[in-house]
Parts: structure tokens; sequence; C-alpha cells
């Protein structure tokens, strides 16, 4: 095995192997021979140094990934051999440098700022290599943009922000659409310094036009002096406003993946030791899939997002940070896809466990005439059961597991309606509508006759469970009772405060006593009341006047009517009596 060996190349570290550094080494040497006698030989081999280290960095995948002689091979016959490029200085003193705009690599082009012909920022020189077309159309269309639609000024101001300044002379080879290779960074090099030479040949002429020169250069020197300036001011503000964003998702990634990563912890450690308290979340759970498989899909689905959120928080604060890798992403995306699909699939299942509806009916007559007294209350048989200490085991006392004298496990749920309506005929009957949800009809159905519930009529006393028992194998299926209690006319009904949550007094359900009237006696009639000994009657038997200065109003059951005359206030509360 070969050793490794650690290089810095045009400022940017690499873990090198020892057959490769060798042969890198040679192949620099070769070029820095090839420049003995050429000028501008050592900022020629920076820029092919600099190119190198580019290329390094496109294969290098994480940090202690070592560069292996294949990738140097690779880079050589990307970058030329240096013998291939012995070119004579007096081809580049006589060439004519021409359009600097035209190529004919126009696709390989790449966006930057061209500062060395900037008035401002170097964007419309910048756009005007990348389209191939002279600076000064680019320019009069920034005029015609910033007064004829007024949105040039942003525009401007975001290129001149995004686009890169083309620095380095590989940067300027790539702005023109030229191959950075050895040949055109010795060419381009060379041009500058045949630039230089041309303006010392031209120094007469330049001095015969000092004035204009001068005031030119000044001018282009101070609005270069200040946008540059505007421009770093507004880059700092930008700057200032991506790190405060880039640590809200640090913040927002972090402690979602935290989070999710202990509530997996607790979930899957209480499903595999069978803790009571994950016997709620089981009973709600109609497809008895595990809870931990469930709890590390939704780790996966929620949690991959939220990863990418922290590194692209991190990448905003560091740029030093690396990508993870086309590998990396592809397996987390596979994953993350088959995460979503499976709970899909595991939501539609869990709906599909409630989509049907069917109830059980029992109707059962009661000894009450239209000449008795009926008397409702709710029964306190919860006490006969017991139910876990655990806050985790229950939701609230609407539904919970609770432990029957046999310890056995039961559904505890208190959806129970009751409804009071008048009877057709001189019969008092119970209605008991057990209800229940299921995959198929059969399902609900059986389900909704699995319910148990009670209730105990004796001597005219009937006393109503306030609670439905299932099974938990039956899980929660949306089960609940409907009592409809049937009382013909004539009768007396009186029901105990303890009956007011169970009311269903709403105008779907047609129950005739609304919620106030318990611990009173209430005669039945029609499809209606009366109140017997309400110190305040109904709206079905208020009868009174009231004034109001000069006015008065005049309320006689559910209608009112208001008389000028002013008339003394009588109010009339007519009252039954009944013989029990």
């Amino acid at each position: 095995m070969n050793k490794t060996i650690n290089i810095n190349l045009a400022g940017t570290f690499f873990h090198i192997d020892e057959d490769a550094f060798q042969k890198l080494q040679r192949y620099l040497e070769a070029i820095k021979n090839s420049l003995t006698t050429t000028q501008g030989q050592t900022e020629i081999l920076a820029d092919i140094e600099a190119r190198i280290a580019e290329l390094f960095g496109e294969r290098v995948i994480h940090e202690r990934q070592v560069v292996s002689l294949n990738e140097v091979e690779e880079i050589i016959n990307i970058m030329g051999q240096p013998e291939d490029y012995i070119v004579d200085e007096e081809i580049f003193d006589d060439e004519p440098t021409g359009n600097p705009n035209n190529t004919n690599n126009n696709s390989s082009r790449k966006l930057f700022r061209d500062t060395g012909n900037a008035y401002i920022g170097g964007v419309s020189s910048g756009l005007a290599y990348y389209f191939g077309v002279d600076p000064l159309w680019i320019r009069i269309l920034w005029v015609f943009l910033f007064f004829g639609f007024g949105t040039g000024i942003l525009l401007y101001i975001l290129l001149w922000i995004l686009m890169p300044a083309a620095k380095t002379t590989a940067d300027k080879l790539a702005m023109s659409g030229k191959p950075i290779n050895i040949s055109n960074i010795e060419e381009k090099v060379k041009e500058g310094f045949s630039n230089v030479k041309g303006s010392f040949d031209d120094v007469a002429d330049r001095i015969s036009n000092a004035n204009y020169d001068d005031v030119n250069q000044k001018v282009k020197d101070k609005s270069r002096s200040f946008f540059d300036t505007l421009r770093k001011i507004i880059k700092f503000i930008f700057t200032i406003f991506s790190k405060f964003i880039g640590v809200i998702l640090i913040i927002m990634g972090a402690s979602t993946l935290i989070g999710l990563t202990i509530g997996l912890f607790t979930v899957g450690v209480a499903d595999l030791f069978n803790f009571p308290s994950i016997d709620f979340a089981n009973a709600v759970n109609s497809t008895n899939l595990q809870l931990w498989l469930v709890s590390t899909i939704a780790l996966f689905a929620v949690g991959i997002p939220f990863f990418y959120i922290l590194i692209l928080g991190l990448k905003i604060l560091s740029k030093n940070i690396k990508s993870l890798g086309n590998i990396t992403n592809f397996t987390l995306l596979g994953i993350w896809l088959a995460s979503i699909i499976t709970l899909v699939v595991f939501t539609v299942k869990e709906i599909n466990e409630h989509i049907y509806t069917e109830s059980v009916t029992v109707k059962t007559e009661l000894a009450v005439t239209s000449k008795d007294t009926l008397y409702v209350k709710m029964s306190d048989n919860v006490n006969n059961y017991r139910s876990s200490s655990s806050p985790l085991y229950r939701n609230g006392d609407d539904f919970k597991i609770i432990m029957t004298n046999d310890s056995i496990r039961k559904l505890y749920n208190t959806d129970v309606r009751l409804i009071f309506r008048s009877s057709k005929d001189s019969l008092t009957t119970i209605s008991v509508e057990k209800i229940a949800n299921g995959s198929d009809f059969q399902t609900a159905k059986q389900r909704a006759k699995n319910i148990d519930y009670n209730y105990d009529f004796t001597n005219g006393n009937l006393e109503l469970d306030p609670f439905l028992l299932t099974s938990f194998e039956d899980k929660f299926s949306n089960q609940r009772i409907k009592i409809t209690i049937y009382i013909p006319e004539g009768a007396i009904v009186w029901t105990d405060e303890n009956t007011y949550s169970f009311h269903r007094n709403t105008r779907e359900y047609k129950d005739i006593l609304d919620n106030g009237f318990e611990e009173h006696f209430l005669e039945v009639t029609k499809n209606d009341v009366l109140c017997l000994d309400c110190s305040k009657r109904s709206k079905y038997n208020i009868n009174m006047d009231i004034n109001m200065g000069d006015s008065s109003i005049k309320i006689n059951g559910d209608s009112s009517r208001l008389d000028t005359p002013k008339v003394p206030t009588t109010p009339r509360v007519p009252a039954k009596t009944k013989n029990n």
C-alpha cells in the first residue's frame, strides 16, 4: 500500500497517493522547464496549479479522499502535455488580439463579471462575453431598462451580487469560452504582457491625448469606486440576512431531528418492552402495524427533509461544508420515497378501517304508563373498574383503558347520547342503538354487537351507564351509544342533574328536553313538555307583560308583541299540579 502525502496546491490541501504525487510533480516540473524563456512564467504556473486544484476539487467527494494515479492521469489529459504547447514568442507579439468576445466555443462559456473593462461592476462586459456581443449594446439595454421599466436597477444589483468576478486566468478563459489548458493559459498571460508592451509603444499617442484620457480614467475610477462601495454594502446586508436565515434553518432542522429521535427511541423502547403506556397507541392502531416500525418510517419521512434543511443552514454559514455526494443523496431519496409510500399505504388502510358504519338496535318496553312518573339518572358503575394511573394510559375521562374484575383489558368510552321523545302510543320504551365503524358492513356490525352497555330499571327508576365498554381487540372504531326514551303523553319525567352532558337536544335529534330542565317534574305533551315546578317557565309556557316607559312588551308562549300604551306589569304563570 502506497504512502499518502499531504500537499498544498494553489492554497487547497489534498491527500494524494505517493505515485500520483511523483507523476504530478514531474508534470509541473516539465511545464516549468518548457516556460523557461517565456514572459510571465510565474503567473502561468500559478494559473495552471489553480486549474489543477479546481479539477481535483471536482473529483474529491469528501475531505479524507485520496487523489489516485488515475485521477492525475485524467487531469493531465485534460490540461495537455507541455511539449504540445511550445510556441514562439514572436507569434504572440505580432498576433492581433481581435474582438475578445468572439469565440467558436459559445456553449462552454461561463458567466463572470469582467472587472477589467468595467465602468460600474463589470456586469455588462461579462454579459457581452457570455452572449458574444459588443458591451455597448448591453449598456444601452441597461439604460433602456433603467428609464423604461424601472426594474433595471434591482436586476443589475442582483446580477452584481450573484455573478462572480473573473479574477484568475482560468476564470477569464471560461468567460470567453476557451478550454482551460496549458496552451490557453500561456496565451492569455502572454496577451497581458503584449498589452503592457503595446501600451509603452503607444505612450507618445497617449501623451498627445493626455487630458482626454486622464478625464476618462478619472470618471471610470470614481464611478467604479462608488459602485464598488455600494456593492459591498448591499452584499454585507445580504450576507447578514443569509447568515440569520442559516441559523434559523439549523435550529429548525436540529430541533426537529432531535425531537424525532427522542420520540422514536421512547416509542420503540415502550413497544418492545410492552410498557402499559403504549396500550393507548395500540388501541387506536386498527392496522396492527408495529408502532416501532411506524415510528421509524415517520422518522425517515419527516427527518430526511429536515436533515437537508440542517445541511443547507450549515452551508449558508460555512462555505467549507461539502456536498454529501450523489450516492448518499440518491440513497436518502430512495429511503424517503419508500417511507412516504409506506405512510400513505398505512394511512389509507387506517382510514379504510373506519369507512363503513353499522348499528344494532335493541328496544325494550318499560312499565311506565301515562299516569306514572319516570325517574332517570346516570349510574356510578364506573367505580367497579380500575384504570392505570399513568397519564399516557388515558385520554381524559372520555376514552381510557380499564381493567375488569377478571383482569381483562377493555376500552372505556363515554360517547353516550340521551334523547327523550313523546310516544305515539301509551307505551314507554327505551331504544338502545349500538353504533360502530369498520372496513366493511359485516365488520362494523360485529363491532357494534360487541359493545357492552347496561342499564337498570326498577319501580319507575331508570339508571343508565354513562359509558360503554368494548373489546381491546376491536380497537377504537368510533363506538357509541344512542339511547332514545319514548314517553307517552300525560306521563311525568324527572331527570337527574348528572344527565345534563348526555342530552342531545339539537334539532336533528328532536329531543323534547332542553338542558336546564334537570331535576324538575316535566309533563310530557305532544312533542313537548310542561314544567310543573319551575319558578322560571320555559319558552313553552311563559306569559307576562313587561313595561318599558310608555310602551310594553307582551310575551305569550314563543311569540311577542310591542304595545305603545302603558300597562302595569302583571306576570301570569300558569301551573298544573299532578297527583301521583
